[in-house]
Protein backbone atom coordinates (compact mmCIF):
# COMPACT_ATOMS: atom_id res chain seq x y z
CA UNK A 1 0.00 0.00 0.00
CA UNK A 2 1.14 3.54 -0.76
CA UNK A 3 -0.06 6.41 0.98
CA UNK A 4 1.00 9.54 -0.86
CA UNK A 5 -0.24 13.46 0.00
CA UNK A 6 -3.47 14.36 -2.57
CA UNK A 7 -3.64 15.94 -5.93
CA UNK A 8 -5.78 17.96 -7.77
CA UNK A 9 -6.48 14.67 -9.78
CA UNK A 10 -7.88 12.78 -7.28
CA UNK A 11 -11.03 14.88 -6.93
CA UNK A 12 -13.58 12.89 -8.46
CA UNK A 13 -12.69 9.64 -7.37
CA UNK A 14 -12.63 11.39 -3.56
CA UNK A 15 -15.79 12.32 -4.13
CA UNK A 16 -17.30 9.53 -5.69
CA UNK A 17 -15.50 7.33 -2.56
CA UNK A 18 -17.11 9.51 0.21
CA UNK A 19 -20.77 9.44 -1.74
CA UNK A 20 -20.38 5.79 -1.99
CA UNK A 21 -19.14 4.89 0.97
CA UNK A 22 -21.51 7.05 3.39
CA UNK A 23 -24.86 6.75 0.96
CA UNK A 24 -25.63 3.49 3.53
CA UNK A 25 -25.60 5.73 6.44
CA UNK A 26 -27.71 8.50 4.87
CA UNK A 27 -29.79 6.39 2.75
CA UNK A 28 -30.35 3.29 4.84
CA UNK A 29 -30.01 4.80 8.44
CA UNK A 30 -30.25 8.08 9.10
CA UNK A 31 -33.79 8.85 6.78
CA UNK A 32 -35.17 5.94 8.47
CA UNK A 33 -34.71 6.92 11.64
CA UNK A 34 -35.24 10.67 11.61
CA UNK A 35 -37.72 10.71 9.09
CA UNK A 36 -38.16 13.10 5.68
CA UNK A 37 -38.88 16.29 7.27
CA UNK A 38 -35.41 16.07 9.17
CA UNK A 39 -33.46 14.32 6.41
CA UNK A 40 -34.22 16.83 4.28
CA UNK A 41 -33.60 19.21 6.78
CA UNK A 42 -30.10 18.58 7.76
CA UNK A 43 -28.84 16.45 4.94
CA UNK A 44 -31.59 16.30 1.93
CA UNK A 45 -28.78 17.24 -0.79
CA UNK A 46 -25.89 15.28 1.35
CA UNK A 47 -24.20 14.23 -1.64
CA UNK A 48 -24.03 18.09 -2.88
CA UNK A 49 -22.73 18.68 0.19
CA UNK A 50 -19.95 16.22 0.21
CA UNK A 51 -18.82 17.09 -3.27
CA UNK A 52 -18.71 20.86 -2.15
CA UNK A 53 -17.07 19.40 1.07
CA UNK A 54 -14.31 17.15 -0.42
CA UNK A 55 -13.46 19.35 -2.93
CA UNK A 56 -12.28 21.59 -0.04
CA UNK A 57 -10.84 19.49 2.03
CA UNK A 58 -6.57 19.86 0.68
CA UNK A 59 -5.85 23.15 1.53
CA UNK A 60 -2.59 23.38 2.85
CA UNK A 61 -2.68 27.38 3.51
CA UNK A 62 -5.85 26.18 5.92
CA UNK A 63 -3.56 23.46 7.39
CA UNK A 64 -5.68 21.35 5.80
CA UNK A 65 -4.82 18.56 4.24
CA UNK A 66 -5.45 14.92 2.40
CA UNK A 67 -3.70 11.56 1.89
CA UNK A 68 -4.60 8.88 -0.74
CA UNK A 69 -4.19 5.11 -0.43
CA UNK A 70 -3.22 3.63 -3.36
CA UNK A 71 -3.11 -0.72 -3.33
CA UNK A 72 -2.08 -1.30 -6.97
CA UNK A 73 -3.61 1.52 -9.35
CA UNK A 74 -6.54 1.68 -7.37
CA UNK A 75 -7.34 4.50 -4.74
CA UNK A 76 -8.31 2.04 -1.44
CA UNK A 77 -8.87 5.19 0.64
CA UNK A 78 -8.59 8.60 1.82
CA UNK A 79 -7.81 10.72 5.47
CA UNK A 80 -8.86 14.47 5.45
CA UNK A 81 -7.44 16.09 8.55
CA UNK A 82 -6.35 19.40 9.83
CA UNK A 83 -4.25 21.24 12.79
CA UNK A 84 -5.24 24.37 14.75
CA UNK A 85 -1.24 25.24 15.06
CA UNK A 86 -2.37 27.59 18.24
CA UNK A 87 -4.01 25.31 20.04
CA UNK A 88 -1.71 22.14 19.28
CA UNK A 89 -4.71 20.16 18.04
CA UNK A 90 -5.92 18.09 15.13
CA UNK A 91 -8.74 16.87 13.74
CA UNK A 92 -9.97 13.90 11.57
CA UNK A 93 -12.65 15.12 9.56
CA UNK A 94 -12.75 12.22 6.96
CA UNK A 95 -11.74 9.01 6.50
CA UNK A 96 -13.32 6.70 3.57
CA UNK A 97 -12.26 3.37 2.71
CA UNK A 98 -13.28 1.29 -0.39
CA UNK A 99 -15.64 -1.51 0.02
CA UNK A 100 -13.05 -3.79 -1.47
CA UNK A 101 -10.09 -2.57 1.02
CA UNK A 102 -12.00 -3.02 4.00
CA UNK A 103 -10.90 -5.35 7.26
CA UNK A 104 -7.64 -4.92 5.42
CA UNK A 105 -5.74 -2.19 7.43
CA UNK A 106 -6.19 0.52 5.17
CA UNK A 107 -8.24 3.04 7.67
CA UNK A 108 -5.51 2.07 10.17
CA UNK A 109 -3.06 2.82 8.00
CA UNK A 110 -4.49 6.53 7.10
CA UNK A 111 -5.53 7.15 10.44
CA UNK A 112 -1.38 6.74 11.62
CA UNK A 113 -0.34 8.49 8.94
CA UNK A 114 -2.25 11.59 9.69
CA UNK A 115 -1.52 11.13 13.33
CA UNK A 116 2.40 11.36 12.20
CA UNK A 117 1.89 14.53 9.94
CA UNK A 118 -0.30 16.24 12.85
CA UNK A 119 1.91 15.78 15.69
CA UNK A 120 5.37 16.99 12.84
CA UNK A 121 2.84 19.89 12.50
CA UNK A 122 2.80 20.57 16.50
CA UNK A 123 -0.45 18.72 17.65
CA UNK A 124 -0.46 17.16 20.76
CA UNK A 125 -4.29 15.82 20.44
CA UNK A 126 -6.60 14.78 17.57
CA UNK A 127 -10.46 14.55 17.86
CA UNK A 128 -11.84 12.21 15.01
CA UNK A 129 -15.63 11.49 15.36
CA UNK A 130 -18.58 8.88 14.62
CA UNK A 131 -21.89 8.06 14.60
CA UNK A 132 -23.00 6.03 17.29
CA UNK A 133 -25.59 4.05 15.13
CA UNK A 134 -25.02 0.69 13.76
CA UNK A 135 -23.46 1.89 10.79
CA UNK A 136 -20.22 3.65 12.41
CA UNK A 137 -19.81 0.79 14.05
CA UNK A 138 -16.44 -0.03 12.05
CA UNK A 139 -15.32 3.48 12.38
CA UNK A 140 -15.48 3.50 16.03
CA UNK A 141 -13.65 0.12 16.53
CA UNK A 142 -10.99 1.22 14.26
CA UNK A 143 -10.84 4.67 16.79
CA UNK A 144 -11.31 3.10 19.85
CA UNK A 145 -8.00 0.01 18.68
CA UNK A 146 -6.17 3.45 17.98
CA UNK A 147 -6.34 4.42 21.34
CA UNK A 148 -8.83 7.21 21.03
CA UNK A 149 -11.11 7.74 23.99
CA UNK A 150 -14.92 8.20 22.87
CA UNK A 151 -17.02 11.32 24.78
CA UNK A 152 -20.21 9.81 24.83
CA UNK A 153 -22.77 12.58 23.10
CA UNK A 154 -26.48 12.84 22.48
CA UNK A 155 -28.09 14.62 19.08
CA UNK A 156 -31.66 14.84 19.53
CA UNK A 157 -34.05 15.88 16.61
CA UNK A 158 -37.50 16.56 16.33
CA UNK A 159 -39.65 18.30 13.57
CA UNK A 160 -41.62 21.28 14.51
Amino acid sequence: MLIRPFVQHDLARLTELTIETFRPFYEESFRPLVGEVVFANQHGDWRADYREQVAGLHAPERHGYVAVAEIGDAVAGYVAWSVDVARRNGTVSHLAVSAGHRRHHVGTALCEHAFDRMRALGAEVVEIGTGGDPFHAPARALYEKLGCTMLPVAVYYRTL
